[in-house]
């Protein structure tokens, strides 16, 4: 028995060594070491034997299952040294190689809509501020002459925030209107600002809808602004935006905070008015809703709506980069999709 067991051991040892992958040496493992392997069954099978042999064959079993560990030991190490060599070998730098282009970065074409819109309106005297994202009830809806419970607050799908309601309810902005009442209040007469901004709404995001979104809102505040000073303006950003061909649109709309009010549209730059999905076959595609100040706007922040009028105007620059680059799904523009951002070079 003795004899066998140094046959094993030679046997054993010299396929080790001829190993050369991980696969062979797990086969190995189980072959000899395993719970049905070679050493594991003479073990087993010392029970069988004369009882004056059982102390020396298990004490050499014994001993040559712990040689064989050492040495499994070793080879594992002694492959993982090769692999780890082969990997470097194959990752080795040619300093010979010409060097890579570098990837220069870009601006978003939302970003750089954004920019141009903003850079008209500063052009026509406008100022540019910012409000926050995190907005209480008050200014989203109540000083914008939206008291609670009214219908109109439908219009709105909104995101509320956890908070003390026993100073208000906060929400996430449904539009960058709040911030009319915000300059309002520390701004008197006259007013021309534009604020541009991330707003949120609970919307079922399709081909023209998402629920975050950007917007652009305007406000302009002073003694005999008129209705014609609004169309006026929307009209010159139009062609300042889109080319003095494009062809603008103002129709009556509601919103609580203007009076009259009115919705603008652009015709549609992807079928040129003949109808599309982007414009659900209509011709045309909104791109901001506008109006007059209502009177109870001016008068929740100290103007005296006898003397000062204004309008206000609110946009998305999604819709406008939509119609810039003739693109039917404003879902791209959020993708990450490295193909469609670098057509904006």
């Amino acid at each position: 028995m003795i004899d066998t067991l140094r046959e094993l051991e030679a046997t054993a040892l010299r396929e080790l060594n001829a190993i050369e992958d991980e696969e062979g040496l797990e086969r190995w493992r189980v072959q000899y070491l395993g719970k049905k392997g070679a050493v594991t069954q003479t073990l087993r099978g010392l029970g069988a034997l004369p009882p004056e042999e059982r102390p020396a064959v298990g004490q050499a079993a014994n001993a040559l299952r712990d040689k064989l560990e050492a040495e499994f030991a070793q080879r594992q190490k002694r492959l993982l040294e090769m692999a780890a060599q082969r990997a470097l070998s194959a990752e080795r730098i040619d300093v010979t190689l010409p060097g890579r282009e570098v990837s220069l970065g870009q601006i978003h074409p939302l970003t750089s809509t954004l920019n141009e819109i903003l850079n008209i309106f500063v052009m026509m005297g406008f100022q540019v501020v910012e409000g926050p994202e995190v907005e209480w009830d008050y200014y989203n809806f109540e000083a914008l002459n939206i008291p609670p419970n009214h219908p109109a607050r439908d219009m709105w799908d909104t995101f509320y925030v956890d908070a003390d309601h026993r100073v208000g309810e906060m929400l996430l902005r449904t539009h960058t209107s709040p911030n009319q009442v915000r300059v309002m209040e520390k701004t008197r007469p006259p007013v021309r600002v534009v604020v541009p901004g991330k707003c949120y709404r609970y919307e079922a995001v399709d081909a023209s809808h998402e629920a975050m979104f950007y917007q652009v809102e305007g406000l302009a505040v002073d003694e005999g602004i008129t209705l014609a000073d609004l169309k006026g303006v929307l009209t010159s950003f139009a062609h300042l935006m889109f080319g003095r061909d494009r062809r603008v649109r103002f129709r009556c709309d509601y919103f609580p905070f203007v009076e009259p009010g009115a919705e603008m549209a652009v015709e549609c730059w992807v079928c040129r008015g003949q109808g599309c999905r982007l414009c659900k076959n209509t011709g045309w595609i909104e791109i901001m809703g506008a109006g007059m100040v209502h009177p109870r706007v001016l008068e929740r922040v100290g103007y005296d709506p006898s003397i000062y009028t204004g309008f206000a105007f609110g946009m998305g620059p999604e819709r406008v980069a939509m119609l810039r680059y003739g693109i039917d799904d404003i879902r791209l523009f959020y993708g990450n999709d490295l193909r469609f951002l670098r057509q904006f070079r």
